[in-house]
């Protein structure tokens, strides 16, 4: 068995801003499991944009524009005290939505039996009873996540997984997947016409597949360099972002885009359609004509929390071939910069992986 050191290589945010404020440190003490929490190593983690609109401070209601403008610089609007995904942060904390990795220490009321599990980490945690919307974080976020060589999580909270997957294949799956899976569930989507913004990115390109596992007609929204991509991962069309929508033709809208172009997509659904957001990289401020919403009886759902089984499953998707991996480009953890600078150009389809450790 590796013996555990003391400190760690890992990616620090010190604040709020620009890409100045992720600090490379080696230094990092490592830390101890608690009562019912594991210790991993992590093995590899990936790049989201919760962790560049965190690392901005774009979740600040002070912050009117779409995720882009600021995503290198910062908004200098942010405000400290909402600038979380749910309120302020305290710095510095490690980032990382994303881990898989393998279990080395366990804590007091941990069987020691778990110690050498491979595991991945529930994105979405609890602090409460297992399944509470009360004290629920975000590893990355409210608590350090994966852009570290160690990490430690509640014990309920990293489930094993079995798969001839690499490290950086499996850690491609937690945030993308689960906030995908998410937005299917609360939709519950069927066998029905569904469009897809925003589906080149992590989130969207998942939502292809698993919206074609439940037997969905998937219309994908991209760039025509993107199409081939997209339709290879199960999407049935494809729509240009600048496309004219057409009246009335989707059951349900997954939207992670917003942006002024979002009554067209209120405007697309049929009569009793469902529409799902958990994203606006095109700016969260919209215009909404209540009429639209209340004379053709539609239903506007966000998607933020996430009920324990939405990662059980993902994993039995994982172990059943039902879902695959898509990663873009894969970049060393010390080289997290270059990582999201690649990731902000959105050139890329699917995931841009992290690989934990030199």
């Amino acid at each position: 068995m590796m013996a555990i050191p003391a400190t760690m290589q890992a990616m620090v945010l010190t604040g709020h801003g620009g890409l100045d404020r992720l600090e490379w440190r080696e230094d990092v003490p490592v830390p101890s499991p608690a009562r019912d929490e594991v210790l991993i190593r992590v093995g590899a983690s990936a790049v989201n944009n919760t962790d560049i609109n965190t690392r901005t401070g774009w979740y600040s209601k002070s912050v009117r524009g779409d995720t882009a403008s600021g995503a290198s610089g910062g908004y200098g609007a942010a405000s400290e005290a909402d600038g979380g995904w749910s309120g302020s942060l305290s710095f510095p904390r490690i980032q990382g939505a994303d881990c898989c990795g393998e279990i080395v220490s366990v804590g007091e009321g941990v069987d020691a039996a778990r110690i050498g599990e491979r595991v991945m980490v529930r994105t979405m945690q609890s602090r409460g009873p297992l399944g509470s919307k009360d004290s629920i974080v975000t590893l990355g976020s409210e608590s350090d996540g994966a852009f570290a060589q160690y990490l430690t999580v509640t014990a309920g909270d990293a489930i094993r997984v079995e798969s001839p997957l690499s490290d950086l294949e499996l850690a491609s799956f937690p945030c993308a997947f689960s906030t995908a899976e998410g937005m299917i569930q609360r939709a519950t989507l069927g066998t029905e016409r569904v469009l897809i913004t925003g589906a080149s990115g992590g989130v969207g390109s998942a939502a292809i597949q698993l919206a074609k596992r439940r037997g969905a007609h998937v219309t994908a929204m991209t760039s025509p360099a993107k199409a081939d991509a997209l339709l290879d991962l199960g999407a049935d069309a494809i729509l240009a972002r600048d496309a004219d929508l057409p009246d009335r033709a989707f059951d349900v809208v997954l939207d992670l885009v917003g942006g002024p172009r979002w009554p067209q997509l209120l405007e697309t659904l049929c009569d009793g359609g469902r529409y799902v957001t958990s994203g606006a990289i095109a700016g969260p401020i919209v215009e909404l004509d209540l009429r639209t919403l209340y004379l053709r009886d539609l239903t506007l759902f966000g998607s933020t929390y996430q009920p324990p089984e939405i990662f059980t499953d993902l994993i039995g998707y994982i172990a059943a071939g039902e879902i695959r991996p898509v990663i873009a480009e894969t970049f060393a953890l010390r080289d997290l910069r270059a990582a999201q600078e690649a990731f902000l150009t959105k050139s890329h389809i699917g995931k841009i992986a992290i690989r934990i450790g030199d």
